[in-house]
Order: C-alpha cells, then sequence, then structure tokens
C-alpha cells in the first residue's frame, strides 16, 4: 500500500470539516507569530509559563520541568511575535511517585543530575510585564519558591480571570479549550502546554478580539482577596459552597473577588457568617499579589 500524500490528507481534512457532523481538529505546531505588527504600535512583553512537579504541594513538592516562552503583544492583544520555548528538567533530590512519571512522562533516569538554568529563567521573566499560566494558583508558588528572584512579577491566570462560557467555550481545561479551537496536543509536558496556551491566546472570536485581549482586561481590573477571619465553625460549609477556600497556613477561610462584587460580599458574610459578630478582611489585589 502506498504512503498517502499530506496535501491528501489536508483535502480530506477540508471536506469533513464541510460537514456539520464532523469535527476536524489539527495537531498544533510551533509558530512565530499569530498576527501581523502594526508598524509604530507600542509592544509590550509577555511570558507564558508552565510546570511540572513531583506533586501538588508547593511547600514540600519540588519542579522537575520548567517551561517558558516569551513574545511580544500590541494593546489591541494581538501577538505579533514569538520567541523560542525554553525547557529545563530538574532533579528534586528524591524519587518520583510512579504516578508523577505515568502523567508526565518523567523519570527518575531522564531528571537525573539536570537543572533550571536560574540565570537564563530569570532573564526571561525580569523582561516580562506579564507573566501568564494557566492555572497561576499552582503554577506561582512553586516558581516563587524555586526562583524567588522573580516574586516581584504581574500575573495572570487564563483559566480563573476569564468568563469561558460568556467567551462561546464549554470547561476551563487547556486542552479542552484548544480543541474547541480547532486543535490537540499531547499534554502534561511543559513545552506542549505553553504553545497550547500561547495559541489559545492569540485565538480570534466572532467580533475579531483575541483571548488575550480579554485576559489583559481581566487581569487589569481591581480585585479584593476576601480573609474570613475568626469565622465560626458551622460556617465552614456556607463559606466552601461560596467558592472561599481554607487556607491552613492562616487558618482562615478566603476568597479572590472583583471590586464591584465587595460590597455584596461585605453583606452576605456579615447575614450570613458572623451575624452582626467580627468581619472579614478586605485586601486589595493588583496582577502582583494575585495567586501569590
Amino acid at each position: 500500500m502506498s504512503a498517502v500524500a499530506p496535501d491528501e490528507f489536508a483535502r480530506a481534512a477540508r471536506f469533513l470539516a464541510e460537514s456539520a457532523d464532523y469535527r476536524v481538529l489539527r495537531r498544533l505546531r510551533p509558530v512565530r507569530r499569530f498576527h501581523q505588527a502594526d508598524p509604530g504600535a507600542p509592544l509590550r512583553i509577555g511570558v507564558v509559563l508552565d510546570v511540572e512537579t513531583t506533586g501538588l504541594d508547593a511547600q514540600s513538592d519540588k519542579i522537575i520541568e520548567l517551561a517558558i516562552q516569551r513574545f511580544r503583544y500590541d494593546a489591541a492583544g494581538h501577538i505579533v511575535e514569538v520567541g523560542q520555548p525554553r525547557v529545563w528538567r530538574e532533579d528534586p533530590g528524591f524519587p518520583l511517585d510512579p504516578r508523577i512519571t505515568a502523567l508526565t512522562g518523567l523519570t527518575d533516569a531522564v531528571l537525573r543530575d539536570q537543572a533550571i538554568d536560574e540565570a537564563m529563567a530569570l532573564e526571561l521573566l525580569a523582561s516580562a510585564d506579564l507573566v501568564i499560566a494557566h492555572n497561576a494558583r499552582f503554577d506561582r508558588p512553586f516558581v516563587d519558591k524555586r526562583l524567588p528572584a522573580a516574586a516581584g512579577k504581574a500575573w495572570a491566570c487564563s483559566m480563573a480571570e476569564l468568563d469561558w462560557l460568556a467567551l462561546g467555550f464549554d470547561g476551563r481545561a487547556l486542552a479542552h479549550l484548544v480543541a474547541q479551537c480547532g486543535w490537540f496536543y499531547e499534554g502534561h509536558r511543559a513545552e506542549n502546554d505553553i504553545l497550547a496556551l500561547l495559541t489559545l491566546l492569540a485565538h480570534r472570536l466572532d467580533d475579531d478580539s483575541t483571548i488575550l485581549s480579554h485576559l489583559l482586561a481581566a487581569s487589569a481590573r481591581d480585585s479584593f482577596r476576601v480573609n474570613a477571619v475568626d469565622a465560626p465553625f458551622e460556617a465552614k460549609d456556607r463559606l466552601k459552597a461560596r467558592a472561599y477556600r481554607w487556607n491552613a497556613t492562616l487558618r482562615f477561610w478566603t476568597r479572590d473577588i472583583a471590586a464591584d462584587e465587595a460590597e455584596a460580599e461585605s453583606l452576605w458574610l456579615r447575614q450570613e457568617v458572623y451575624a452582626g459578630h467580627g468581619a472579614a478582611a478586605f485586601q486589595p489585589l493588583t496582577a502582583i499579589e494575585r495567586y501569590r
């Protein structure tokens, strides 16, 4: 049987895509730009970042793979230049859980004696106006711990800060969102994940805006971290149902909200949690403080 020429596959994909009964997904490929630069338009620098780790606890677990890719974007959220991805592996100094190996494909042998190039990683992060991860609440604590000199950067989270339903998507998982844009890739490897995130950020919506433009707007909005200090124990189920998370270190419930939700949240806490005895603390947040 003779090999099928690539253009035959492309023709078949176009044919299937014309039917409402089929959806065609194409493999993600590295690119150098997604949009043409407007001459003279001021540009900013962004970084997409992803980590693979030995576990979920940033205090006790460690990064075993770090991927960083720098890009330039304009005020409209158009990605006009994409740099080379930088990927480092690091030996955590102890054997991997077999489940981590099954998830990432990384092994003790692959990681042995490997180390992150701190100088290069810090140079990339220092150059960025904004660091973007798809789960910044997970990634940032690991990065800040491993590279504390970069701890003061502004971060944005493409998973948490966007109303994906309003943007025409369902779900929030990166692979699922990218599939809805017509692409697929092999996940749980840091280099593949940052390519997927870049592609998602560059995606144009029906109104010709990009996902990145919406994330930039969301990141720039004022917000608060609400710390329900000394909340009574019997209110824990109500707090959990309202998306509060338990801070085991500081031992109180906490939640991040938009600035325009602060008045309503304060009223809810007074009525449903404190019953007139005590009050929560509202801490102003910017992109620099979020996800720490």
